[in-house]
């Protein structure tokens, strides 16, 4: 076979023959997509003039159409086989073979590697599918989305499958992706206009739990229970044990919310029971839950006992399989939760050994989100205990666990972009495989009906254009979507790493002020920063707070401040009677920095007496600004006496200021505008701080 340029025409022969009695198939329809045409003779052969690149269309009244892209000069065999629904169906066993192979390669990567699924299913368009096949590899398609968590993706390719071949197990994959994305509402319609007389004894119980799952995302408390109770009917009507273990578990929870919770335990505990005939690992996924549920309640000894319980089983299940840290039944997630569990009832002694433990099994599997906590935790332990020292070294910890989860979080954030490039590139050519398809099939269409060319056109056009545009939907949904996680991943670090850094400062503080103080006095100020650190770690968790917040913790904070420099400033907050500081929000931690730095850099060097001022007043109906202004020695002069660790430090506070305004910015449509410049044109400059305010 000689090679031929992609642009040089060249003749193809073929035939089209019955596969079982070798009869040819005459007046068999073949075309060229660049606009030639033949039919085939009494023996069932044709030729045709045709380039790399072309798509040759075979049609027969007799079997379904062919479409098939020529690679090289090459010869093409047609054989139909018969079939049992339609009488004659075509498919050369090559394509069937391909498009199999590529659906199965898909379906082994789907929980793997998610760019090697979707390259596979992309190939398997590739091939000459029909209508069925392209619904199967639409329906895998979703399947890998919804593995990976990108639901609208997921909805997009199970509604072309279904548009392909309407089958009820899709339908209910759809309502199930509807649900995930958020869409409640549609995702109940879905599941309701499916007919359920089409479902397998199976189906149901997914219908019934399904529905239950999204009346009770929108508080239909009733109406979940109903349907739960539906489904529970069904799955022990048909001895469908899985499923009874779970709709007793989803019952249990709805009541929990319906505040009925001797019902709630009841259910929990045929859910425990059931689960424990199951297997190890699905009875303690169930223990967690009951345990939560008992927190909840704050039946705290329950909940430890169960807790107790799961950590053994852990024991037995880790003998054979490796347990995730993002699993929910982790042993330093129980002992954590052991920890937290004592630390509400004021049993700090007897939570420190489980927060250890907790903190130590976090370390050796590389869990830094559960090493964070524990280790938080265990420092206000040992400060409730007494332990003032060990509790002060474990907030030095957890601040180094924090710099480093920062770390591997901007890491996390990286591969997330890489991974959403990836899968975009990906989703084009699948978009493009389909809508090459259907465009091929449209044209074949516009041959046979000529009399219809242009509408045939004009409809084929808008439709392809509406497919990109859904496309293009999609994508710029899930594009925007994965920003605004990228970004609240970026900001909660950075609360995170700010957080620890404020309460080390501001615990050196009051350790200076305690050593240079008489015991009674120390004592108060000592209560005064637990109030201070007690608001920060509330707080910590929250993008936004109300101002009256902000203030009441400024006020608290700058008075502990003075306490120690009463002989470097006075101070005055002068908050505007005219603003409703409910009604303003902003985010936790945000102004304390400016202060510090005022204090610290500025007011503390001054030779004589200085003053710091906090003034909050309206701009504007839904504006107001905060001004901080010193009149300490100012900028240049505090730079020229820091060492290069103090130059450092400052830089590394500041940025973190400044990341956080920008990326509030972005997500908020410029909610904060910061402004920093000199106070006065005096040698003491000052400094003073403009923070603009929207309101939301």
């Amino acid at each position: 076979m000689k090679k031929v340029a992609s642009d040089e025409s060249f003749t193809i022969r073929g035939s089209v023959y019955d596969k079982a009695s070798r009869q040819p198939y005459k007046d068999v329809e073949i075309m060229i997509n660049g606009g030639r045409y033949t039919r085939t003779d009494f023996n069932g052969k044709f030729t045709v003039q045709a380039k790399i690149g072309d798509e040759i269309i075979i049609s027969h009244k007799d079997f379904e159409t062919i479409y098939h892209t020529i690679k090289k000069n090459e010869r093409i065999d047609i054989e139909v086989i018969e079939s049992n629904r339609s009488g004659r169906s075509f498919k050369t066993n090559r394509d069937i073979k391909r498009f199999n192979e590529m659906i199965d390669s898909a379906d082994a990567y789907l929980k793997k590697d998610a760019e090697k699924s979707l390259k596979f299913v992309g190939d398997a368009l590739d091939v000459n599918v029909s209508t069925s096949q392209s619904a199967e590899a639409h329906e895998l398609l979703g399947d890998v989305y919804m593995y990976w968590k990108q639901f609208d993706l997921a909805i997009s390719a199970y509604k072309i499958s279904i548009q392909n071949t309407e089958t009820s197990s899709v339908k209910l994959k759809l309502a199930k992706a509807f649900h995930s994305n958020g869409d409640f509402q549609k995702s109940i319609s879905t599941y309701e206009n499916l007919n359920i007389k089409d479902l397998s004894n199976y189906e149901k119980t997914l219908l019934y739990e399904g529905l239950g799952d999204s009346n009770l995302k929108i508080k239909n408390i009733p109406k979940a229970i109903t349907t739960y109770e539906e489904g529970l009917k069904v799955a022990k009507q048909h001895l469908i044990a899985p499923k009874v273990t779970d709709l007793n578990s989803k019952i249990a929870q709805a009541y929990n919310e319906k505040g009925e919770v001797s019902k709630a335990k009841g259910y929990f505990d045929n859910s425990l029971n059931l689960a424990a005939k199951e297997n190890k690992k699905r009875s303690v996924e169930e223990k967690v839950k009951v345990a939560e549920f008992n927190s909840v309640n704050q039946d705290y000894e329950s909940e430890i006992e169960l807790r107790k319980e799961i950590i053994n089983d852990i024991k037995d299940i880790e003998r054979d399989s490796i347990i995730s840290n993002e699993s929910p039944i982790t042993s330093q997630k129980q002992n954590y939760k052991i920890g937290n569990a004592l630390i509400l009832q004021n049993r700090n002694e007897d939570a420190i050994p489980y927060l250890e433990e907790s903190r130590k099994e976090a370390n050796e599997k590389g869990d830094l989100i559960v090493g964070k906590d524990a280790t938080r935790k265990l420092s206000e332990a040992l400060i409730k205990k007494g332990d003032t020292k060990e509790g002060l070294a474990m907030i030095e910890n957890y601040e180094n666990i924090v710099d480093e989860l920062y770390a591997r979080k901007e890491q996390e954030i990286s591969q997330a972009a890489r991974f959403s490039r990836n899968i975009a590139e990906q989703q084009n050519r699948i978009t493009s495989l389909e809508s090459d398809r259907e465009l091929s099939k449209s044209e074949y269409e516009l041959t046979q009906e000529r009399n219809k060319r242009q509408q045939l056109i004009i409809y084929s056009l808008i439709g392809g254009l509406l497919l990109f545009l859904i496309t293009g939907y999609f994508m710029y949904k899930y594009i925007k979507q994965q920003r605004l996680a990228n970004n609240l991943l970026a900001l909660k670090s950075l609360r995170s790493q700010m957080n620890p850094h404020f309460i080390f400062n501001a615990l050196n503080s009051v350790n200076s002020f305690i050593a240079t103080n008489d015991e009674r006095t120390a004592n108060k100020y000592l209560s005064d920063f637990s109030h201070l650190m007690r608001s920060v770690l509330e707080n910590s968790e929250e993008d936004f707070i109300p101002l009256k917040k902000e203030v009441e913790l400024l006020e608290l904070y700058t008075k502990l401040e003075h306490f120690r420099f009463q002989d470097k400033f006075d101070y005055s907050i002068d908050v505007d009677d005219t603003i409703d500081v409910e009604s303003f929000q902003i985010p936790p931690m945000l102004l304390q920095p400016y202060i510090e730095n005022a204090v610290w850099h500025g007011l503390r060097y001054k030779t004589e007496k200085g003053h710091l001022n906090i003034n909050i007043k309206p701009k504007s109906k839904d504006e107001i600004t905060i001004t901080i202004t010193d009149d300490g020695i100012g900028r240049m002069r505090s730079k020229a006496l820091k060492t290069d660790h103090q130059k450092k430090q400052k830089s590394k506070g500041m940025n973190n200021i400044k990341k956080r305004v920008a990326i509030l910015n972005e997500m908020y449509k410029d909610k904060v505008d910061v402004a920093i410049e000199d106070f006065q044109d005096l040698e003491d400059a000052g400094t003073k701080v403009v923070v603009t305010l929207k309101k939301d």
